[in-house]
This record gives structure tokens, C-alpha cells and sequence, in this order.
């Protein structure tokens, strides 16, 4: 079965989904210096909104309640679908849930005013949210796979579709991770850059967090075209593992994480060497950036690459949901999106994308890593380009 992009919704610290491309097309970027908490130093941050007002307050993190309902309909608007969808399932995540209100409870000991409201800080809160807004009665999933989230998500989504579970799910993930117990627990790990987000340079310092996310809505072809839905590309495969070998540090060889693209591939019917671009994780931290370096250069001379952290920041579980977007919005314009930040590579034998650029693409790649090595890779094309020999038995 054919599964193919036909709608989305995304925020990011750059705005919506077309704001956020032409910002990135401008090599802009949506990170600012911030203090939000008065416990804590300050930290180069990418927020949602004008947030000004907001954070001379001590408790006012932006929760998942303020993100999810815009994306999840600007979502159904693009694909021109309208509530209610009663079969059509799905998988949103999210890495962090509403931690921000859990914090705010605790910190300033408030009650329950309703005994109800303690289900909103459950982890599962956008999947339902999503569920109630499209008022389904298919699947609801709602995975956690740390900053692989987003396309563990999409992976699911995809595989619901090839099952023929149903014929159209909702994928993609939302965080909103800026509260003060996650920048003090990666602020102590020293993984919080200080001045900026520079993925792949010599001079990169840590990532930054970001909020945000992004929703796709996925259909069977055969549906998609019998409504005659606008098509954004189709995904070609999709593949999860796990390292296995420490909390945080990633495993050092990438043969985990090569396993997972060369399954996607496999199961897109594509060859390494067919791949123009790749959507890198790319955090800016020391040990990511140096084995997706060297995945990239040792199994994909000839592709593209760029990430989208110097712009958005990292948004953790909605990293790989936001990449796959930017990957959809690369096929549907032949357009690739510069690394902001990036000035100084330190892997001089990649194709880094240092300005925005028009290129042919037929095949890409966006690839996501988590804590506790959760590797995630999906590859995406355009609706009708051709299948290619089969080169992994």
C-alpha cells in the first residue's frame, strides 16, 4: 500500500508551518536569550510566541494544552478534513506531556478543583486531546520515545496504514519542555548550550530547547485520491530500534542506528546512494553530531544535509515529527533549508546545506536518535516517483 502526506500543522518558535519554512529558507533563526525562571540562569531558548509578558512571572510555562488544538486544526484544515472523522485513528507523542503543569501544581501546592483535571497531566493528554477534537472512534496511541518521538509516531501511524487498520491516521508529537526541572536536570547533565545552537560545527556547545511541534495527516493513495486530496509526498519506510547501551550516550559504532535506515530503505525499495538529502538530528552536542557525522559521510557521500535545531531549537519528542514537515516541504518545493549556526563545520566531507538551495530530490531522509539509544529513520519521496532495485535482501 501507497501511504501519502496529504495535511499538516506545525508550530515552532518561527511560527506556523509556512512561516517557519520561508524563516528557515532565510537562514532566520527563532531562538532568543531568556530568563523565564528566577531560580535558574538564563539559557538561549526558542519560544513559542511573544513570551514577554509571560515570563516575568515565575510559573508560566507554556503547557501542551496551549499548542495542541491549534496544530491538530491546522492540520485537518490543510488536508480538508473537517471533525468528525470517525475512523481515523491516531498516534501523537510527546516526550515531556504536560510536565508544566505538574510542576506548577506541585511548586505552588494547589488542588485538584475538579477531580477530573488530573487527567489532563497524564502523558497520553495530546493523543486525547487529538481524539476528542476529530471525535473518533478508531485507534488512539500515545508513544514516548524520548527526542525520537516524532517519528516513532509516524512509524506506527504508517504501519496502521499498511495493515490496513484503517485508512487514514493522525501522526506527529508536541512538547513544550521549557519548565524548570527539565532545564536544571540537562543543565546539570551539561548538555544546554550557553550561547547558541551550532549543529555539526567545531565550535557547538550543547543544544537548545525549544517548543513546538507537528502533526501529519497520513492516508492510504487509494483514499487520498478518491477525495482528490492534495498530496505533500509519500512515505516510503519507516524503522525503529534501540541501542542498547547506555542512558544518554549514544552507542559509538551507529550499527544500531544503521540498522534503522537500512530497514526504512529496504522498505521504501530505495538504494543508500539513492538518497538526495537528509533531515538530520543534529542537536549540537559533542557525542550526536559526531555519529551522525560519521554515519552520514561513511554511507551518504552524496547527499544534502541540514538541521533545522539552529533555528527552532530542540524540541524534543517533536524534533523528528517537525524534521518530517521540513522534509515535505523540501519535495513539494525542490527546495533544501540551510543549517543555521552552522559556519564552521567540523566534518568537512559532507554536502552541508549553508544557504537555501534548489535541487532536484526524489528521495530523502530524516533521521532522529533519543536517550536511552532510540534510533528512528523514515524516508520519504514524491507521490509518483518510480521504485527502485531492491538492494538489502
Amino acid at each position: 500500500m501507497h501511504v501519502v502526506v496529504t495535511g499538516m500543522g506545525c508550530q515552532t518558535a518561527l511560527g506556523d508551518l509556512e512561516e517557519t519554512w520561508q524563516a528557515l529558507l532565510q537562514g532566520r533563526s527563532g531562538i532568543q536569550l531568556h530568563q523565564p525562571f528566577s531560580a535558574l540562569p538564563a539559557y538561549p531558548l526558542a519560544l513559542v510566541g511573544d513570551r514577554s509578558p509571560r515570563l516575568t512571572n515565575l510559573w508560566q510555562p507554556r503547557g501542551l494544552s496551549d499548542l495542541v488544538h491549534p496544530i491538530v486544526q491546522a492540520a485537518c484544515q490543510d488536508a480538508g478534513l473537517t471533525p468528525p472523522l470517525k475512523d481515523c485513528a491516531v498516534v501523537l507523542g510527546s516526550s515531556r506531556g504536560n510536565q508544566a503543569r505538574w510542576e506548577q501544581k506541585l511548586s505552588c501546592d494547589q488542588t485538584f478543583e475538579n477531580p477530573f483535571d488530573w487527567l489532563e497531566m497524564l502523558p497520553n493528554y495530546a493523543a486525547v486531546q487529538a481524539a476528542r477534537f476529530l471525535q473518533t472512534g478508531g485507534e488512539v496511541h500515545a508513544p514516548m520515545a524520548a527526542c525520537a518521538t516524532g517519528l516513532v509516531t509516524i512509524a506506527q501511524g504508517f504501519r496502521l496504514l499498511q495493515e490496513g487498520i484503517c485508512d487514514r491516521v493522525m501522526v506527529g508529537a508536541i512538547d513544550a519542555p521549557v519548565t524548570p526541572l527539565t532545564l536544571a536536570g540537562f543543565g546539570k547533565m551539561g548538555a544546554l548550550a550557553t550561547g547558541g545552537c551550532y549543529p555539526f560545527d567545531r565550535d557547538r556547545e550543547g543544544f537548545v530547547l525549544g517548543e513546538g511541534g507537528a502533526v501529519l495527516i497520513l492516508e492510504s493513495l487509494t483514499a487520498a485520491r478518491a477525495r482528490g486530496a492534495k498530496i505533500y509526498g509519500e512515505i516510503l519506510g519507516a524503522s525503529t530500534t534501540a541501542d542498547g547501551f547506555h542512558l544518554s550516550a549514544p552507542e559509538p559504532t551507529g550499527r544500531t542506528a544503521m540498522l534503522a535506515i537500512k530497514q526504512c530503505l529496504e522498505q521504501g525499495q530505495r538504494r543508500l546512494d539513492s538518497v538526495d538529502y537528509i533531515q538530520a538530528h543534529g542537536t549540537a552536542t559533542r557525542l550526536n553530531d559526531a555519529r551522525e557525522a560519521q554515519l552520514i559521510q561513511t554511507w551518504f557521500p552524496q547527499a544534502a544535509v541540514s538541521s533545522s535545531k539552529g533555528a527552532i531549537g530542540h524540541t524534543l519528542g517533536a524534533s523528528g515529527a517537525i524534521g518530517a514537515a521540513i522534509c515535505l516541504k523540501s519535495l513539494q518545493t525542490q527546495t533544501l533549508s540551510p543549517t543555521v549556526g552552522l559556519s564552521n563545520p567540523e566534518y568537512g566531507a559532507i554536502d552541508w546545506v549553508l544557504q537555501a538551495r534548489q535541487q532536484e530530490i526524489e528521495t530523502v531522509l530524516c533521521l532522529s536518535f533519543g536517550f536511552g539509544g532510540q534510533n528512528a529513520a523514515i524516508v520519504l519521496g514524491r507521490a509518483s516517483a518510480p521504485l527502485s532495485p531492491r538492494l538489502f535482501s
